[in-house]
């Protein structure tokens, strides 16, 4: 019996795909799962979940009633492949996906503090 060779897949984002390889069906780049919609930027506070973690996104918000801007955050929840090497502080790119569980619709795909290894 040979082994299945897992071929690298280019997203289209521009990002250099991971130097790891993986079999998590939900990775973008060896996997079965599609980046659509919006990217956003943010750091990972949490990782306590298996393959998931939590990312803060500060953003500003236009007030239109005092005409001035305001500092808002949010934290969304969002796969982790193993083939991304994440750890808590890391600022990371997550992409849209279509939803993987209950809370989970975004997938890490590229990690700037490491430069994508």
């Amino acid at each position: 019996m040979s082994a299945r060779r897992i071929k690298t897949r280019d997203i289209g984002l521009g990002f250099p795909p991971p130097k790891k390889v993986c079999n998590d069906k939900n990775c973008p780049y060896h996997g079965n799962i599609r980046v659509r919609g919006i990217l956003l930027e943010g750091v990972i506070v949490s990782k306590k979940m298996d393959k998931t973690g939590v990312l803060l996104r500060e953003y500003l918000y236009y007030d239109k009633k005092y005409k001035r801007y305001e500092r808002r955050r949010s934290k969304i929840s969002v796969h982790i492949p193993p083939c991304i090497p994440v750890e808590e502080g890391d600022v990371v790119v997550v992409g849209e996906t279509r939803p993987i569980s209950k809370t989970v619709s975004f997938v890490v795909v590229y990690n700037k503090s490491k430069g994508g290894e």
